[in-house]
Order: structure tokens, then C-alpha cells, then sequence
């Protein structure tokens, strides 16, 4: 399913290829951790977090790049990496160590600027362990060559600060299509590919948690892989963009000659969302990815209003720093 870079013997790999078949209470692979007691109730519960809930590259004032973090039983799988989402996982009180995973759901610049940027700050930080890495190719060759690009800067820090290898910490699996992902203690990971033209293959990810279901859409027209993959989900995380802003949001991009047929062509409508998760039947529609994200400034009740006719359960309107 993915592309590993090392080990011949890999327990962790065992235990995931085991549990492929179906949900199994897998415990951490840590070596002096055999005799560990099982975490308590509370630390099972899921935290979602939005790190960042702009849409687009370019940065925006009142939002920051695309980015969110599902924490369960202090381990947090990060979801997209868009332009200081190191910061965001500070300012939401997480240390960077807690990463035990990370989740790419394609590539565009506003959700893997940051890929390489996290791993490198976290392990300058207090990131010492194993980082498995899922998303799109060429995940592994972006890895390789950021090491390649930070090459004086790691060697430096492993040499003069006595820091592990970074190459040897992160582990990029590459995924081509949907299915099953990963299945740890705490999470079981299923991908979905979803329309996201001309970006080929895009993916949204689906966590099932102890105590609760929740997908990321990553970004998507109307899919019915996503409908699918969200069906009787908790929580759906999903993109959004507000059609008659679109022209003043076109008109501050004078070199992006083509943005308004992109737009069209590869988002989602507020009606559409709602009539997505309707379709889902989710129980909690949160909206993110806001296009526009910045100019024109939308209040919260536009958003909310444009998608509440189309879906009658809990509607959230997304921001930075937003747990749920």
C-alpha cells in the first residue's frame, strides 16, 4: 500500500497489516512498553482541532493555511500542512512531539507547504520518534529532497546538539487510491479519492476514533466517494466556497488568469455542502477551507445562512484554533 524507506522487520508494519481486515484495539509498538496500562477513558476521547481554515495559497489576515490535528490518547495525527501549521499546533497547546502520524491530502501548495516544515521544527524541538507519513505521490520525493535542501542544517544539529537522524525518523507511504490506510491504538484511518481537478489522485481521510467518526474532505467538488466515506460519520470537515463572493475574490488575483474556471470546476458550493451531508447523513457538518478566505471578509452568518437550508443537523462555522 505504501512506500516504506526502511527496516526488514518492522512491528509496527505487522500490526497494521494485521488489522486490516477490521478494527482491533492494536497497542503502540514502543519497546519498553509491553507492560504499559491501558489509557483511561478520558484520554480516549477524540479532540479535533482547525489549525487553519483559509482557502488558497496566499496568506490571508484573519485565517491561516489549511491544516487540522485529531489528538486521541496524546498522540496527534496532523491532516494537511499548509503554511505555519508548526505555529498553529504551539498556539493550540499541543507539543510537537505528540505527532505520531501525518495525512496529506494532495498537492497543492496551500495544504503541503508546511510537510517538510513540521517534521524539521518538530524534531528541532522534541521530536524523537518514528513519523509515519501518508499522502499522494511524490510524497517520498518531497521528503528526500527537503533532506536534501536542510542537508547542512540537520547535520549541524545532529552533530553539534546531539539530535537522532531526522532521515531516519520519518517514514512516507504513498497512496494512489482509497481504502484502507493505517489502524493504530487509537485510530483507524480509510481514504476516499475525490474530485479535485486537475489534481489527480486527491484524497479525504476517514478517522474512526473510540468514541466518535470524523472525515476531512480535503479539497473536493461534490464527490460521491466523499458521500460515501462520510456516510453516518460524527463529524464532516469540509471545504466550502461562497459563489457570489467569487468575482471580488477573482479581481485581487490579476495573475491567476484561469482562478474563476479552477474554482468552479474543483470546490464546493455552500448549497452543494449541505446537500452533501445531508445526502452523508452526518451528524455535525463543520465548514472550513472558506473560499474566499481573507478578501472579501465574510461574517460567520453568511456562511451559516447560505448552508443551513440544505442541512438540518449541527452546522459549524470553522476557525483557527476551533476544538470540537
Amino acid at each position: 500500500m505504501g512506500v516504506r524507506a526502511v527496516q526488514q522487520i518492522d512491528p509496527r508494519r505487522r500490526a497494521l497489516m494485521a488489522a486490516a481486515a477490521g478494527w482491533l484495539p492494536l497497542r503502540p509498538v514502543l519497546a519498553a512498553d509491553a507492560a504499559a496500562p491501558q489509557a483511561p477513558a478520558e484520554a480516549r476521547k477524540s479532540r479535533l482541532i482547525l489549525l487553519g481554515t483559509a482557502g488558497g495559497p496566499t496568506p490571508k489576515p484573519n485565517r491561516s493555511a489549511p491544516a487540522q490535528v485529531i489528538v486521541v490518547g496524546g498522540a496527534s495525527y496532523v491532516v494537511d500542512c499548509g503554511n505555519g501549521v508548526a505555529r498553529q499546533l504551539i498556539l493550540a497547546k499541543l507539543k510537537l512531539a505528540s505527532i505520531r502520524d501525518v495525512f496529506i491530502t494532495h498537492h497543492h501548495s496551500d495544504h503541503d507547504a508546511d510537510f517538510g516544515n513540521l517534521l524539521w521544527l518538530a524534531w528541532a524541538t522534541d521530536l524523537a520518534h518514528r513519523v509515519d507519513a501518508y499522502g499522494p505521490p511524490p510524497l517520498s520525493q518531497m521528503w528526500r529532497l527537503f533532506l536534501q535542501m536542510n542537508d547542512v542544517d540537520i547535520r549541524t544539529r545532529i552533530a553539534d546538539e546531539g539530535r537522532p537522524a531526522l532521515a531516519d525518523l520519518v517514514v512516507p507511504h504513498e497512496l494512489t487510491e482509497g481504502g484502507f490506510v493505517m489502524q493504530d491504538e487509537n485510530v483507524k484511518v480509510t481514504a476516499a479519492v475525490v474530485d479535485h481537478p486537475p489534481i489527480a489522485p486527491a484524497l479525504a481521510f476517514r478517522f474512526d476514533c473510540p468514541d466518535r467518526s470524523i472525515v476531512i474532505s480535503g479539497d473536493t467538488r461534490p464527490s460521491p466517494n466523499l458521500v460515501k466515506l462520510a456516510r453516518g460519520a460524527d463529524v464532516l470537515v469540509h471545504e466550502v466556497m461562497h459563489l457570489p463572493s467569487i468575482e471580488a475574490l477573482i479581481a485581487t488575483e490579476t495573475n491567476a488568469k484561469t482562478l474563476r474556471d479552477h474554482l468552479l470546476a474543483s470546490h464546493t458550493t455552500t448549497e452543494q455542502v449541505g446537500k452533501l451531508a445531508t445526502e452523508a447523513g452526518v451528524k455535525t457538518l463543520v465548514l472550513s477551507h472558506f473560499v474566499p478566505g481573507g478578501y472579501p471578509f465574510l461574517k460567520d452568518e453568511v456562511w451559516y445562512d447560505a448552508v443551513r437550508p440544505y442541512f438540518s443537523g449541527e452546522l459549524v462555522v470553522g476557525r483557527d484554533l476551533l476544538e470540537l
